[in-house]
């Protein structure tokens, strides 16, 4: 993180009064933008429109590391690997994920799937790569998506950025709640939602802003075999509406670049490397079961997003540090910024690289998504 100060000596005004001159509000912002490191990768809110999403084929490169004698190897050179908890997350140093080969991100991709989560500390070389290296990073996973209401930096739309300061958020925050806290897999309401993706705090906070990652796969897991049955027969409606009012309001840049969509996911889905079923609903996206009455929808609902906000038994707490980089699964994750630095008003810069992958998979062959 780079933080700007100026610092002037008592005897300095002491000595000399007249020379001093207080910067307005619009010269101190420019000062800061131009001495902060990474200025060129602020939110830009372009204009552009874009058409609806089309479908295309996904083939997860994770499939390919199947077939390999070791697809740990990428690991080899690895000076600590280190399991956050049981159920999920993984924290690696020593791998220098921007010289890795296509075998390796092949094997990034794999270990990613198995555990949910990998933070890789010590990725100052990756960063600093830039907008060009991201995107080709991020296309070895799949086709990169195009947020429709998010800032990027300029001529990189593909780069979807946070940012919170002392002065502006261009976060989808919601207001008027006890907590901060938002469980949610991103973009879920597109036809084809993120597979793999990449994360990293281009400047943090001193303390505060960790994301939360929860295991939906555990969280799945936990409940009775009787209920994940029924659950297995259910498909409800993911939709990004909310979330382009919320732009349309007014906040967050005030941009929705492509109109927002609804599509219905099963409720439990499987993932296709992996085979590993799990709960796939969140408190941001997911409004209503399909087939069923409105209070009967409510209740479900309520009660999955309350186990997945409860079960800290099956969750994982990124705290950031510089130069940090966190890759997750949105198959069998779901997460959420903690923005508990608000009062500080220190800068919090984050760019997601967001691969879209299939659509989602229903763990039971014979749901019908189309019905």
């Amino acid at each position: 993180m780079t933080t700007a100060t100026t610092t002037v000596s008592s005897s300095a005004v002491a000595l000399d009064p007249p020379t001093l001159r207080l910067r307005s509000p619009d010269e101190t912002e420019a000062k800061v933008a131009e001495e902060y490191r990474y200025a060129h990768l602020l939110p830009h809110f372009s204009t552009d429109r874009y058409p609806p999403l089309t479908p295309f084929d996904h083939v997860d490169p994770g499939l390919r590391a199947l077939s390999l004698p070791n697809p740990r190897d990428f690991l080899d050179n690895a000076t600590s690997v280190t399991e956050l908890t049981p159920n999920i997350g993984t924290e690696v140093t020593g791998v220098n994920l921007a010289t890795l080969d296509a075998s390796g991100r092949d094997q990034v991709a794999l270990e990613v799937a198995r555990r949910g989560l990998v933070v890789f500390r010590d990725q100052q070389d990756f960063i600093d790569r830039g907008p060009d290296f991201y995107l080709d990073w991020g296309r070895h996973f799949g086709r990169l998506h195009i947020h429709p209401t998010s800032g990027h930096p300029a001529g990189y739309p593909e780069v979807h950025l946070v940012y919170r300061d002392a002065n502006s958020t261009f976060n989808f925050e919601i207001e008027g709640s006890i907590t901060t806290t938002s469980w949610h897999s991103d973009v879920s309401y597109e036809l084809q939602p993120p597979g793999l993706t990449t994360f990293f705090l281009l400047s943090s906070p001193d303390t505060g802003g960790d994301t939360l990652f929860t295991s939906q796969v555990a969280t799945l897991s936990r409940l009775s075999p009787q209920f994940i049955a029924f659950l297995r027969t259910l498909k409800a409606v993911h939709s990004g509406i909310e979330q382009a009012d919320f732009s349309r309001s007014g906040k967050r840049g005030a941009t929705v670049r492509r109109e927002p969509v609804e599509h219905v996911h099963p409720v439990v889905r499987k993932h296709p490397v992996t085979g590993a079923e799990a709960l796939y609903v969140n408190r941001q996206f997911t409004r209503r079961i399909v087939g069923l009455k409105r209070e009967e929808s409510d209740a479900i609902l309520r009660f999955l997003f309350d186990h997945i906000d409860k079960s800290a038994d099956n969750q994982a707490r990124v705290k950031w540090r510089p130069n940090t980089v966190v890759l997750w699964d949105n198959r069998i994750t779901a997460h959420s910024a903690t923005v508990d630095f608000k009062e500080t008003g220190e800068r919090r810069h984050g760019a997601r690289i967001t691969p879209q992958a299939e659509r989602p998979i229903p763990a039971s062959a014979d749901l019908d998504l189309g019905a």
